[in-house]
C-alpha cells in the first residue's frame, strides 16, 4: 500500500515536471555538499558570483552554521542579497567589487535572469540553451583580487571552502586568490564542457589547474544543459584536499 502510494506521488510528481528525492548523500546533491562541508569541519564559506544568494541560502537550508561572506558586484542582485544576509549575524555582504585577476574595474554585462551576468561576452551556445540569459544592460564597477579582499574575513581558525560561480570568469578570479586558495581545504567551480563565454577556459584545463594546486575531485553536479540535445553544457565541480576529511 505504501509502495503504491509512492509511486503514485512519484508519478504525479513527473507528470508536472518534478522529481521527489530522499535528503540523503545518496540521492541529494544538497545533502551531499552538507557531508562534505562536515567531513572537512568547513567553518567559513566565500561565496564569490552570490547573485541574491541562492548558494548561501542553500547553505542554510542544508544545516550549515558557520560563516557565509558572499561577493556580488551588480547593484540590484545586491540590494536582494542585504536583505537576506542582514537577517543572519554570520552571513556577511562584502564591499560591492567584482573579483578578478586585478585591482581596477571590470564592465559586467547583465543578463536577464541575472544569475548568467558576465564581464565576458556571451556566446550563441549559451544563448541557444538558455534564451532567458540574454544581455540587457552593462555596469561597471570596481574589480579587486580575492588576495586583496579575504585577509579581511579570514581568521586563524578558520577553515575555509571558496565556491566561485563567475560565468567563464573562473580563471581570472583564481589568478587573483592564490593566497587565498592556499588557506582553502575545499573549492567550488561552475566549469563548462563547451565555450559558453568568449575567452572562458573549459573544464579539462581547468580541472588540471585545481589539481595542481593540491585539490582532487571530489562531486560533480550538472548546471546547464542544452534542452534540445540533453548535453551536459556546465557543472558545479567541488574539490578538497586530500587527507583533510575526518574519518
Amino acid at each position: 500500500m505504501v509502495s503504491a502510494l509512492k509511486k503514485g506521488i512519484r508519478d504525479t510528481l513527473r507528470r508536472l515536471g518534478y522529481e521527489l528525492t530522499r535528503f540523503h548523500p545518496r540521492s541529494s546533491e544538497a545533502a551531499r555538499l552538507r557531508a562534505m562541508l562536515d567531513a572537512h569541519g568547513v567553518n567559513l564559506v566565500l561565496d564569490v558570483g552570490a547573485n541574491i544568494g541562492q548558494f548561501g541560502a542553500l547553505l542554510r537550508e542544508v544545516g550549515y552554521r558557520g560563516r557565509i561572506v558572499s561577493f556580488e558586484p551588480l547593484s540590484s542582485e545586491r540590494d536582494v542579497l542585504a536583505k537576506i544576509a542582514e537577517k543572519d549575524p554570520d552571513w556577511t555582504l562584502a564591499p560591492q567589487e567584482a573579483i578578478g585577476s586585478d585591482d581596477g574595474e571590470v564592465e559586467m554585462h547583465i543578463a536577464s535572469n541575472s544569475a548568467s551576468s558576465s564581464p565576458l561576452r556571451m556566446l550563441e551556445a549559451h544563448l541557444s540553451a538558455a534564451p532567458e540569459s540574454r544581455y540587457i544592460g552593462k555596469q561597471r564597477v570596481p574589480m579587486r583580487r580575492l588576495d586583496t579582499l579575504a585577509p579581511g574575513y579570514l581568521r586563524q581558525d578558520s577553515v575555509t571552502f571558496l565556491k566561485i560561480d563567475t560565468q567563464g570568469y573562473e580563471d581570472r578570479v583564481l589568478e587573483g586568490a592564490k593566497a587565498t586558495l592556499g588557506r582553502a581545504v575545499g573549492i567550488q567551480l561552475e566549469l563548462s564542457f563547451v565555450p559558453l563565454y568568449e575567452g572562458q577556459r573549459l573544464f579539462d584545463e581547468m580541472i588540471e589547474r585545481v589539481r595542481g594546486s593540491g585539490f582532487e575531485l571530489w562531486s560533480l553536479s550538472p548546471v546547464l544543459f542544452d534542452p534540445r540535445t540533453g548535453r551536459t553544457l556546465q557543472v558545479d565541480v567541488t574539490f578538497f584536499r586530500p587527507g583533510i576529511a575526518a574519518q
